[in-house]
């Protein structure tokens, strides 16, 4: 019986898919649940499973094609594959040893657990993944391990017959300079997309402020390992500004509100995008409810969206959505940025790096650890007073925490 591998139904706001990686050959034999095609949309990478143990066919979709909901990408065909019974001239022997090989081989491969952009890119320069050396978690292995590999051995890429590089005049010809274009992603092209819809549809004005870290940097120190123990997931700072942002959102509400035609549509919930970044690049997940949920429920679910970005398992429903965002570029060691607008929302924060800065304080210098935010917001229904007060409400909440227990 033979059965049609179909693209999987498509999320309301997505139209079409593009068909990024087979991992399936035809005639190769499949069990049921092995993902046999990774399909990329704008935001997620959705993987197709196959319905049944068999062999694929006929594979009518080739990678790089565009597809749409319910096209049909293969052919399978059911029941236990004849493609793994050795032939009737081999000797036991060799049955054996040749088992033996792709049973190693098959470990040594399931033993890394691949995202799709990684995948792509083996499959895309003919690399075995079992021949680079992994340093992620677990021996998971990266882009950066696979590039590194490649640079390592990029004598071994060069086929005869191959045009030199191109030389510009006047350059020493015995240093390298190569380019190499790749097209974007999907997710990349649609992030460039929404930016400079952003920048075209909103009037966007940034407004900065700092904060003096110190009494939340104690209060973490002090409850860190108990609330670790307790809640077994780690208290970072993130839980403290997203409180603290509810709390400046309801006594600012337009600055959670977003903008409808010439209508401006309020929300009485706070569904909070934390900006995190992926090897597919910029995501920005949605804790829902956030002004119902607990420190540690802000954290467990900050952690649970940041591995499931890590290994490429976001869904639409993850993504969809969100009321405001916040970003924490300070990971990355920044300093201060203007973040850009999420669109429909009308407001974003910007968190940056903790620096140690001479603070005049009470008459006194002192030494305390500051933060700069920045609030960009769309001026078409912000106006300054409310984007300064915001940021005044979270800089009180934070330099105060007692005021989220108090809500004051």
């Amino acid at each position: 019986m033979t059965i049609e591998i179909k693209v999987p139904p498509l999320p309301e706001s997505v139209s079409d898919a593009t068909l990024i990686a087979w991992h399936k050959k035809e005639g190769d034999a499949v069990s049921r649940d092995e993902n046999l095609v990774d399909l990329e949309t704008d935001k997620i990478v959705l993987e197709v499973p196959a319905p049944s143990a068999g062999t694929l066919q006929e594979i009518r979709i080739t990678d790089g094609t565009t597809v749409t909901s319910g096209q049909v990408l293969a052919i399978l065909l059911e029941g236990e594959s004849t493609a793994a019974q050795p032939a009737a001239n081999v000797e036991p022997e060799e049955v054996v040893a040749d088992v033996a090989e792709s049973s190693a081989t098959k470990s040594a491969e399931s033993a890394h657990k691949l995202s799709p952009s990684v995948r792509r890119l083996l499959d895309e320069h003919d690399l075995d993944a079992t021949i680079v050396v992994g340093t992620g978690k677990g021996g998971r292995i990266t882009k950066a391990d696979v590039m590194g590999y490649l640079k390592s051995h990029a004598d071994e890429n060069v086929m005869p017959g191959d045009p030199a590089p191109a030389v510009t005049v006047g350059h020493d010809p015995a240093v390298a300079r190569n380019e190499q274009r790749v097209p974007m992603t999907r997710l990349r092209a649609r992030i460039s997309e929404r930016m400079v819809e952003a920048q075209h549809n909103a009037a966007m004005l940034t407004t900065f402020n700092e904060i003096d870290m110190t009494r939340v940097i104690s209060l973490r120190k002090r409850y860190k390992d108990s609330f670790e123990k307790e809640y077994d997931v780690r208290l970072g700072f993130m839980s403290f500004f997203a409180k603290a942002t509810v709390e400046a959102l309801k006594k600012y509400p337009v600055v959670n509100a977003s903008v409808e035609g010439n209508d401006i549509i309020y929300h009485d919930y706070y569904d909070i995008g934390i900006a995190v970044s992926s090897e597919r690049g910029l995501m920005v997940p949605i804790i829902r409810d956030v002004d119902r949920q607990s420190f540690a429920e802000i954290e467990g679910s900050i952690a649970a969206l940041g591995k499931k970005a890590r290994d490429g398992t976001m869904s639409m429903e993850d993504l969809t959505g969100g009321t405001f965002t916040i970003t924490n570029g300070g990971i990355f060691g920044s300093l201060l940025s203007t973040p850009i607008l999420n669109p429909p929302q009308s407001g974003i924060l910007g968190m940056h790096a903790i620096q140690e800065r001479a603070m005049v304080v009470a008459g006194e210098v002192v030494v305390r650890p500051m933060m700069y935010v920045a609030l960009t917001y769309d001026h078409r229904i912000v106006d300054g007073r409310e984007a300064v007060l915001f940021l005044v409400s979270l800089k009180q909440s934070l330099e105060d925490p007692g005021r989220l227990l108090l809500q004051v």
